[in-house]
Formats: C-alpha cells, structure tokens, sequence
C-alpha cells in the first residue's frame, strides 16, 4: 500500500459519488474501443461500489460507441453497471449546444455522437460543403475523414460556426499502447486555418464533471474522479473541486503525476482501482 495522504483518506470516506474513467482504468481494448478487457481489480472495485449504494457513473472520452453502447460493452466485459452509466463528450455538449442555442450541428463523427445529440432534440449534419450549422463538433473519425470533409468544416467555421472537439488529448490508452485521438488532429487544422477558438466538452472541462456530477444528483465538491491521464481526470477535478484519484494502467505511469505542480497533483496517487477498492474497504 503507498503511502497516502491523511486528509485525502478523511475526503475519500465523505465521497458520495464517483465519476470513472474507462481506458486505462476500468479495461483496456483495441483502438476501436472492441474487445474490452477488464483491469485487475476493476470489476471488484464497480461491484463494491454497487454494494455500498454509492452513486458512480463511468464518463469516457471516447465517442466511437453511444454510451448505451459503451455499457453493453463493460456489461459484456463483467462489470455490473446499468444501462445509463456511461457518459461521453456527446452527454456534455448536449447540454451545452442547448444552453448557447445551437439547434444544428456539423459533426465529424459517428452514431457515437450523433446519436446522443439527436435524442436530445439537435439536428446533425454531415460535414458537406454548404451546409448551415451553428456549430461543428469534432470526435472520432478514423476512417471516414477526407479532405473534403476537413474544408466543410472550416467553411462552416468562417461562415459563423463555432467549433468543439470531444477532447484534446494528445492519446488514448489501448490494449496496443498509446493511439493518437482524431479530435485534436482535426481540431489542430481547423484552428490553424480558421484561428476558431476550439471549445472542449469532453475532459477535462469543468462542463464534462458538472454534467456528471448533475447525473449522480451528487455535488461535484462530494465526488471523486478517478483516472489515467495526467491531462484529463485530475485537472478536471481540481477545476470543479472533486477529488482528484490517479491511477497508473493507462497513459499515467508512477511518475506521471508527481510531475504536476503541487497544485494540480491528485489527492490520491494509486496504482490501481484494485488498491482504490482496499481503501473503501
């Protein structure tokens, strides 16, 4: 067991809900988000949190799947969560696009984005060359991205969209190491043709926990975030006041996060879920 924080175990007994990270936290896949498989001590440590009745709910970055979809895949994979656990950058941004009044949307991505925004009443559009958005949104598009869809996004832009991307993280952890995301890759040549602002509603954005935290009906100051990335889950969660909870199975390793300024550094440095689970215990 690593040395821990005192206070951090004081907080850590207060939680009262917990917002989990998926790839390198709870299971580790191919790139293409199939064939998860589950981390040692990920799926004790979900079932433990069943059986105590705290409020969890899994919020992943990945837009390849609809979080309806992501659940069957961690339900398939042993873990014991319900069908409405899963949220992605697409929960988010339909919260925010109906808040700033964007009723049509440019998406560069799948059924993994547009499915959540059309449920929530937002019209999606292909990214085709004259077509009227309030605003484009960015996430996976691995292997339909053209050249053509790239320039009906920047015209959209110059013609008065505003741009969101899922994330701008630089990888993703898999089961074959670290993958490059597609939605700072596209978000990189949009900025540089357009000089748009590039607005993100995944993580670490503080709407990405606010959204999470409204869904466990928990106050975001009363819930732990618990990931892999030095970039992601922890600085979410000292922007919205939760408990910052780093693991290293995914992109963080131990000298990940001692790296980060005091400041920013998680609350708890763990190796794994597994350990997180002990510690509840």
């Amino acid at each position: 067991m690593p040395d821990l924080d005192t206070g951090a175990l004081e907080r850590l007994r207060r939680v009262r809900g917990f917002v989990l990270d998926m790839d390198g936290t709870l299971v580790l896949g191919d790139r293409n988000n199939r064939g998860l498989r589950a981390l040692p001590g990920a799926v004790e440590f979900v079932r433990l949190l069943a059986e105590r009745d705290l409020r969890f709910c899994v919020f992943t970055n990945g837009t390849v799947k609809t979080p309806r979809q992501c659940a069957d895949a961690l339900q398939q994979a042993g873990f014991p969560v319900p069908d409405d656990a899963v949220l992605t950058p697409a929960t988010a941004a339909a919260e925010v696009f109906r808040r700033r009044g964007h009723r049509r949307v440019m998406v560069l991505g799948g059924k993994g984005i547009t499915e959540p925004l059309e449920a929530a009443g937002i019209e999606t559009l292909p990214p085709v060359r004259g077509a009227t958005a309030d605003a484009v949104f960015a996430g996976w598009y691995r292997q339909e991205l053209t050249f053509e869809a790239l320039e009906a996004a920047c015209f959209a832009v110059f013609e008065g969209a505003r741009f969101y991307s899922a994330s701008q993280s630089l990888f993703f952890a898999t089961a074959e190491g670290r993958t490059l995301g597609t939605s700072r890759a596209i978000s990189a040549v949009v900025r540089d043709i357009t000089r748009a602002r590039v607005t993100v509603v995944g993580k670490p954005a503080l709407q990405a926990l606010q959204a999470a935290a409204r869904h466990l009906s928990v106050p975001a100051a009363e819930v732990a975030v618990v990931g892999d990335d030095p970039e992601l889950e922890v600085p979410m969660a000292h922007k919205g006041g939760a408990l910052a909870v780093a693991v290293h199975t995914g992109i963080g390793h131990a000298e990940s996060f001692t790296d980060l300024p005091e400041d920013v550094r998680p609350h708890l440095d763990l190796p794994d879920v597994g350990v997180l689970a002990d510690l509840l215990r």
